[in-house]
């Protein structure tokens, strides 16, 4: 069996501290989906008339030096861009603010230090309100200090700077070279726009500068890179004996779907545990066992196709077997922390720039150690996993190898700071991935992004009501619960003339309690509605009211433990379903970046195509569209990925939801089933043998047990609208 090749360790670095399950990680300028939809540039643009983007950039010291600002605090850490003009500020850092709303969700900010830059608006808040009264002025208006005004207002007129005109693509001719025009080498301005994020543009526009050393196969588009990482094999990572690969390498088969490389194969996220680390201010974190489980080969491995002599197989490894004949599923278990899974999450949004990768739980300040929430999350993190695996391309990234297949801890921390060192792939992506040569009809391809945005948007709302819909059927299961309780309840007051606290529910008015007889014998048994067997009977030593008194008290016990399992049903196994209704719900959100690289791609097409027409340039505009070509076959098989995915996702949560009803109710079958026989021979003949022994239950009669405990809620999807929010961010809506 072939192996995949399995990183060198690195030397062990610091960069894991930022990773820590137990720091709270601030909100971050490059953390995945910041970017979206923010246009720094604009704001930049908007206010060109003060703050230049040529070569020859003013200093700090301007005259904005001199414009008043509004008091501000930053709330978060936040590392910008310096060639963008943004700040690096730190939590708690003093702050100016001198434009608030500079466009596109971007403030224009002073430091203390006078650095000014762009800062987003909701990484600091106002702190005007907060100031102290002046000295000598205990009540009367606000008095105006030479810092602090509530409105930016400039002192003094400077003349604005001319506005430089920006494109998309090379600047207008003639004008001086700028800063951001050499950076960009004529790319789109929007940085943070998913077509120039993720590599698509800068591949349409130059390909990639590194020579390639391979040819595609037949019939297939570009050449690719072969990975340059050295790697070498171990003993000690068995998953690399268990999946093959190629590092870095993607194929797309017609259609266009992106081909498997590595069999699929399960991951179970199981047995958390809580540590803390030595000392007296030691930490707190939770690890998690996360088993990967490969089924048995193919029949035609199993029949010694490929294997070596003897039942030891190409790898090296014994050809075990199973009493019938079968290999057993192979496992291999290793223990990971959250902090270990935002690792992975990272490098994978790295590596793979272009692929609808399923969000990460979110993370949580408060209450995470406790039982529901480790569950929880336990829960998140392996549906998560499990679509990860699910995907061909990161199913055999390097990473998810080691994640998945380092078994010891000291290795792991050791890969991990290589691993979070990684540069984003960008346009290199793309010349890595093979596809059908001219595979693709570009008003085809328009027509299907349309279909597939409206499409998913529809299976959102669609999940999204069926999940509030799943909401309360899971409390009807309560309800019929209660009612089980009740009637179980109202049989046992009616055979043991005990009345029962809850007469409004059973219906049983005051005037007709008034004809009970609360006269009692000898034994302080009620007169006449029981005799000295405990039968329901006036009559002593009447047999088949005994066995029949008995035969309904254990119907009316039967009815106690069907509400139980009712109320089991909708605490676990229908909770599991609630829960398992996340992983398809929100598909739009993490296949927005992949919409819009196929509408510009598509744009920028039929641009290249126009163009070269019109100036005769035909080599170069079938080189861009060639481009163009493979960044489209990435997107359709993305698409067809998630068709692919959203197939398995509702047949599984369907099959999931059957066959949890279907052992429910065959669990209240049997249970039913076993008090019906107690009125059948010879069971129900075995009843008149004894006196009756009062029911455990007879004692909840004059306090019964029908409300049930509210059921546990699924924890929120990221991409709810009312998420579960960090401490932090709750604490600043308050300010």
């Amino acid at each position: 069996m072939a192996t995949l090749p399995r990183t060198i360790k690195a030397a062990p670095g610091s960069a894991l501290a930022l990773f820590t399950a137990d720091a709270p990680p601030r909100p971050h300028s490059h953390a995945p989906g910041f970017d979206a939809g923010l246009n720094s540039s604009a704001a930049w643009t908007e206010h060109m008339e003060r703050f230049s983007l040529s070569d020859d950039e003013p200093d700090d010291t301007d005259d904005t030096d001199d414009q008043e600002g509004r008091s501000a605090r930053a709330l978060y850490f936040f590392e910008g861009r310096i060639e963008f003009r943004e700040l690096i500020v730190e939590a708690g850092d003093a702050l100016d603010i001198l434009k608030e709303d500079a466009g596109d969700g971007w403030s224009l900010a002073r430091t203390k230090e006078g650095q000014i830059g762009l800062l987003p608006r909701t990484y600091y808040t106002f702190t005007t309100d907060f100031l102290a009264a002046p000295k000598g002025k205990r009540h009367g208006k606000e008095v105006s200090t030479g810092s602090i005004t509530p409105k930016a207002s400039p002192k003094k007129e400077s003349t604005p700077l001319p506005l430089v005109p920006q494109i998309t693509g090379e600047w207008i001719p003639n004008l001086i070279p700028t800063f951001r025009q050499s950076l960009l080498r004529g790319r789109s301005i929007n940085r943070f726009s998913p077509f120039v994020t993720s590599g698509a543009e800068d591949w349409v526009l130059h390909g990639v500068d590194e020579p390639l050393d391979i040819n595609p196969p037949i019939g297939m588009g570009h050449s690719h890179m072969r990975s340059t990482t050295s790697a070498s094999i171990t003993d000690s990572n068995r998953l690399s004996r268990l999946v093959t690969g190629g590092i870095d390498t993607h194929f797309i088969d017609a259609g266009p779907s992106w081909q498997s490389q590595v069999p699929e194969f399960g991951v179970l996220v199981h047995s958390p545990q809580t540590h803390k680390t030595p000392g007296s201010g030691g930490s707190t974190y939770t690890t998690y066992s996360v088993t990967s489980v490969f089924h048995p080969p193919s029949e035609p491995e199993l029949n010694g196709e490929g294997d070596g002599e003897n039942g030891v197989a190409s790898d090296g490894l014994p050809k075990a077997t199973t009493p019938n004949g079968s290999l057993p599923p192979t496992t291999v278990t290793v223990q990971r922390r959250f902090s270990h899974f935002v690792v992975l999450h990272t490098v994978l949004l790295r590596r793979l720039p272009s692929i609808a990768l399923p969000p990460l739980p979110d993370k949580q300040y408060a209450g995470r150690f406790s039982a529901g929430f480790v569950e929880a999350r336990r829960g998140d993190l392996e549906r998560y996993i499990n679509r990860v695996v699910k995907h061909p391309l990161a199913r055999h990234t390097e990473v998810l190898t080691a994640f998945l297949g380092c078994e010891s801890d000291d290795d792991w921390d050791e890969l991990m700071p290589r691993y979070l060192s990684t540069l984003p792939s960008g346009s290199s992506f793309f010349a890595r991935v093979f596809h059908p040569a001219f595979n693709i009809d570009v008003d085809e391809a328009s027509e299907t992004v349309d279909r597939f945005e409206s499409h998913i948007k529809n299976v959102g709302r669609g999940v999204q009501g069926l999940r509030n819909m799943f909401g309360r059927y899971r409390e009807s299961r309560q309800v019929i619960s209660q009612s089980e309780r009740l009637l179980s309840y109202s049989m046992l007051s009616m055979i043991t003339s005990k009345s029962l606290s809850s007469t409004p529910p059973m219906g049983i008015s005051d005037e007709e309690d008034t004809h009970s007889i609360h006269s009692v014998n000898s034994k302080g048994k009620p007169n006449g509605m029981l005799n000295e067997e405990g039968a329901w009977c006036w009559r002593e030593g009447c047999t088949e009211c005994l066995k029949l008194t008995k035969a309904l008290q254990k119907t009316s016990e039967t009815l106690q433990s069907v509400a139980g399992l009712y109320d089991d049903h909708a605490e676990r196994t229908q909770l599991a379903t609630h829960e398992a209704l996340k992983s398809a719900a929100h598909p739009y959100p993490s296949f927005e970046g992949i919409i819009d690289t196929h509408r510009t791609t598509v744009s920028r097409h039929k641009e290249s195509m126009r163009e070269g027409k019109a100036r005769c340039i035909h080599h170069v505009n079938e080189d861009m569209a060639a481009r163009c070509e493979t960044v489209l076959n990435t997107t359709m098989a993305e698409m067809e990925a998630y068709h692919r995915q959203k197939v398995d996702d509702f047949a599984n949560i369907a099959k999931d939801h059957l066959d949890g009803e279907i052992a429910f109710y065959e669990q209240v079958l049997a249970r039913l089933r076993t008090a019906r026989s107690q009125f059948d021979s010879p069971a129900y003949d075995e009843l008149g043998k004894s006196a009756r022994q009062p029911s455990r239950y007879e004692r909840e009669l004059d306090h019964p047990r029908v409300e049930s405990r509210p059921l546990t809620q699924p924890y929120p999807h990221v991409y709810d609208s009312a998420p579960m929010r960090p401490v932090s961010v709750a604490i600043g809506k308050l300010w």
